[in-house]
Parts: structure tokens; sequence; C-alpha cells
């Protein structure tokens, strides 16, 4: 059969059964195993096997569940309250100071935990019921959180760099050194967007009243609250960065850091680390399932020659290099709005990769854009995740129609910057080239 009928029928019965529901994991592997089975027979399953004992060997892949378990002990520190009491003393006398002291809230955030979910939830249950109180627009409050928590995988510590830089070899110190000015510089878009828009309507907005606003005092008092981020992002990516710990091992130091947050928030209990522990099982079981189906479906892949196929059709593009970018840019959008960012990468890279070579793409470069539209995966309708965060922890009468109506000006905006990395290169390969 040839190459061209085989990926037609491969990735045909892929999408079929990611939209009947099926989990990813099982559909990658179950779909792969079966293609796998009728081009190389019961030879490629030996190569699958070494591939994942190789994967599940490697001592980075450690940091994941790490990651995972920092983040999740952070989401209930207390933390959060703490901060977003400081941004409401220091930026409320501002228009539209709630909504940009959130994003910036986000961006620490980013920087402590390395996912998107837990300052969603954290902004969701803290920051967007005051706004709303305070007669903020509601899809000026939704999308505000929704665009910071993307900031998450993006920031380093980010656990999908990781994962990145596993499948592509990578090196996580860079590509953590690359995201950090990329990361400031869209959350410097979005806050933009937003003062500029409440410049022009107040009342999407509205500063509080002077009576509310807090006095010097009160606002250095409120300080305090930055110190732990601080010194939990100074522990974390300062190791890292510095070349004094490998990820798995500052996530560990991370661990601790979040640990004694809760000591010092007072909401340490054996019954929190308890539940983390459980869930960061739960979520790291998920990510090991999706690892070994994507590797299944990297051996059918090659197996079946659709690889060479795909590169030809990419690279025979109006545009050239220009061309094979925006088209697997834009696959990635389209796939955001359907699949997880982890589903998407294992499943686009092995594509991707000798395309980016091809063309010598600078592969951490490439790496920035690819999350960042990722990210923007997460804020999308109808499956993206931050939409489905934003809704569970959201007050009553926010809606999901809501949710969605507050996506597309922020999208456009994490898209206008985008645009100007993948235009100056320099913005994302500066601090790696300082650092290295």
């Amino acid at each position: 059969m040839s190459p061209e009928i085989l990926t037609a029928l491969f990735f045909g019965s892929l999408l079929l059964f990611v939209f009947l529901g099926v989990p990813l994991a099982f559909v990658l592997g179950g779909v792969s195993a079966i293609f796998l089975y009728f081009t190389w027979g019961v030879d490629g399953f030996y190569m699958v096997s070494s591939r994942v004992w190789s994967t599940m060997n490697s001592f980075t892949l450690i940091s994941v569940p790490l990651f995972v378990l920092m983040a999740l002990i952070l989401e209930r520190t207390g933390l959060a309250q703490a901060l977003y009491r400081m941004m409401h003393l220091w930026m409320g006398g501002l228009r539209g100071g709630l909504a940009i002291g959130t994003v910036i809230i986000c961006t620490v955030f980013a920087a402590m935990v390395g996912i998107s979910g837990a300052a969603v939830v954290a902004m969701a249950t803290v920051a967007l019921p005051a706004m709303i109180e305070r007669g903020y627009d509601k899809k000026m409050a939704l999308g505000c959180i929704n665009a910071g928590g993307g900031l998450g995988i993006l920031i380093p510590p980010s656990v999908v760099m990781i994962i990145y830089s596993m499948n592509t070899g990578v090196s996580v110190g860079d590509l953590f050194a690359a995201g950090i000015v990329p990361g400031v510089l869209l959350a410097v878009l979005v806050g933009l967007y937003i003062a500029v828009r409440c410049f022009i309507q107040p009342e999407l907005g509205p500063a509080l009243a002077k009576s509310e606003r807090a006095s010097w005092p009160e606002k250095f008092a409120s300080v305090k609250a930055v110190i732990l981020p601080v010194m939990i992002v100074a522990m974390v990516l300062g190791s890292i960065l510095s070349g004094i710990a490998t990820p798995t091992e500052a996530a560990a130091i991370g661990v601790l850091g979040a640990l004694i947050s809760a000591v010092v928030h007072g909401t340490f209990r054996f019954s929190m680390l308890h539940e983390a522990v459980v869930r960061t099982l739960g979520i790291s079981a998920m990510i090991m399932w999706i690892f070994i189906g994507a590797h299944v479906f990297s051996t059918a892949y090659s197996a079946m020659g659709a690889q060479e196929l795909i590169e030809g059709l990419v690279m025979h593009i109006p545009g050239g290099a220009l061309g094979a970018l925006v088209v697997m840019l834009g696959i990635v959008f389209l796939m955001g709005m359907f699949l997880d960012p982890i589903g998407i990468m294992l499943i686009t890279l092995p594509v991707f990769m000798p395309i980016v070579n091809h063309f010598g793409f600078d592969p951490v470069w490439f790496g920035i854009l690819f999350i960042i539209m990722m990210e923007v995966g997460y804020m999308t309708p109808p499956f993206g995740f931050n939409l489905f965060y934003l809704k569970g922890a959201a007050p009553d009468g926010v809606t999901m129609g809501d949710i969605y109506q507050s996506v597309v000006p922020y999208v456009l905006v994490i898209l206008f910057g985008l645009t100007l990395i993948a235009l100056i290169p320099s913005l994302a390969l500066w601090l790696p080239g300082v650092l290295s």
C-alpha cells in the first residue's frame, strides 16, 4: 500500500477516535500498534520497547512529577491570596489595575510552578470575584486570567519545555533561558492591551474609589508577600540557569520551597500533602501513558514511510522556509483546539524536527514559537484547558459563553507577540547566548 494511502488511513483513524472521546494515550498506542503490526510485524514492537526503556531511564523525566507536585502544593498554600492583596493595594487605583495586577501574579506563578492550571484556578478563585464585584467587565476579567495563566508553559520552569527537550535533544537550560524574555514580553503586551483598552473605555476596568485605596505604609507592608515567591523562583530557576543543579534537582528544591511556603502561611496539613501527592500520581501516570503511546506512534509512523511524504509536502509549500514555518505553527494552532499540549508535541515533533533541520531553523527558537502556539491552544475553544479550569473555579453567573467570548482579543495579542519573536529571533536567543 502506498505511503499516501497509509498516511490518510493512519491520521484519519487517529482523528476519528480522538473525536469519539477515547483517551489520547489509548488512541496513540492502540491505533499505532495495529498499523505497526501490519507494516513491520512483531519485530516493530521490539523497537518500541527499546525506545520506551530509553525514555523511562531518563533522569530529566523525574522532574515532571516533581514540578507537578510543587504546583499542587503551592496552589493550596494561600500564596495567591497574599499576592493578590498586594496587587490590589498597589494597582487598584489605576484603570484596569486589578486586571494588570492579575496578569503580573500569573507571571509570578508561571515562574514558580511550570504548569498552566495553578495560576488559572488560583486567580479565578481569588481575583475574578473581586474584579466583578468592583465593576470590571466580565470578559476583560476572564480574558486576563486566561491569557496570564497560559504563561505557565512558557516562562521557566516549564514541564512542556522539559518534554520538548526530551523529544528533540535541545538543552533544557537553553530552553528555560530562551523562554524568559518572550514570557515577560507577552505579559507586558497583555498588560498594555488592558491599560490602553481601559484608558479608552474606563467602564471596562474602573479604578478603585479614593476611599478604598491604600496608604503608602499599607502598600509597603504588603510587599512581604513577594518574598517567598522570589525565593522559590531564585531557588529553582537560579539553580538551573547558573548550572548549579539539573532540572530534576531544581524541581526537588522547588518542592521543598513549596512546603516551606505552606508552613509559613499556616496552611500545611498532612491531608493537604496527601491530596497533592495522589493528584500528582494521577497526572504523572497520564503523562507516562501518553509517552508510551507516542513511542508506538513514532515507530509506526517511521515504519510506514509517511514522514518522508509529509516532509516532501511541507517543503513544496509556497514561501519556502517562511511558508513551512507558518504551516507548522498553523497545524499546532488547530490541534491546540482539541488536544492537550503534550499529545500535540509527541504527535507533531517527529514530523516537524526534520523540517526544522532542513531549513536551518534554530531548534531553541522554533521551540519557543511552538510552545507559544500551544499556549494559544490552552486559551482557545472548544477544548482549551484554561477554559475549563476557569469554568470550574469561576463564581456563579459566569457561563461558558462568557469565557469563549473573552478569548478573542487576548489570543490576537499573544499572536502579535509570537510574530515579533518570529521576526526578531534574538528576543528568544539572546539570553541563552549570554548564559552559554
